[in-house]
């Protein structure tokens, strides 16, 4: 076995950033806290928008065309869920990568129809303007559920990670906050690209949302 890196720092700070953020968010719309639950609004469409840019630019652990398979390959994998075998995967599996395009996509919906949502009291999304009240309402309604599926997709998240380490043997969670992996020694480590192209990504990210929102 060896110990290699699978993930550098820049897709680990992604992740537990988004899961501050969600909390946040969800906090801040519980307690009213509305011009908070904006800004937060704003750092997830921003993170959103460098994960996916660092999805075709990133290293090869980060990659889209990396760990996004057939979905018969992740049916696949599932059905081996509880083989117990040993971890020879460098990034995402199969099935790992179709639930991180299923969360983007959903984190996409969610600070895209906040956009254009209102609460019926002072505060609007800063794109409400240009459509009317009734469409508002409706992506509203659309924000709102939203969230449940995103807090769905987290519970079954969790759950996939328990289920990995109680039949698999398998912590999915050491990598994710170290970067590094023990693997079978025959297996080659990934191309890591430089954290400075994710500062790159980053500031055209939060340009992107200056312009579109107007802060």
């Amino acid at each position: 076995m060896q110990r290699i890196k699978v993930w550098n720092l820049p897709v680990r700070l992604f992740h537990w950033s988004i899961v501050v953020l969600i909390a946040a968010a969800w906090v801040t719309q519980e307690f009213n806290l509305m011009d908070w639950h904006v800004w937060c609004g704003y750092a997830i469409l921003t993170l959103l928008l460098f994960r996916v840019i660092w999805g075709f630019v990133g290293s090869d652990t980060a990659r889209f065309t990396r760990f996004l398979k057939s979905p018969i390959a992740a049916l696949r994998h599932l059905a081996h869920l509880r083989r117990r075998e040993e971890d020879r995967e460098i990034g995402h599996n199969a099935a790992g990568g179709w639930m991180v395009l299923v969360m983007l996509a959903l984190l996409g919906v969610q600070a895209g129809t906040g956009l254009f949502s209102n609460d019926d009291g002072n505060t609007e999304g800063p794109l409400m303007h240009l459509v009317d009240k009734e469409q508002s309402d409706w992506l509203s309604k659309i924000h709102a559920l939203n969230f449940n599926l995103i807090l769905a997709v987290i519970v079954l998240h969790v759950l996939a990670i328990v289920a990995y380490a109680m039949l698999k043997r398998q912590n999915l969670v050491r990598p994710m906050l170290t970067g590094r992996k023990d693997m079978p020694g025959e297996v080659a480590a990934p191309r890591l690209v430089s954290p400075v192209w994710a500062l790159v990504s980053l500031a055209v990210s939060v340009g992107i949302v200056v312009w579109v929102v107007g802060v």
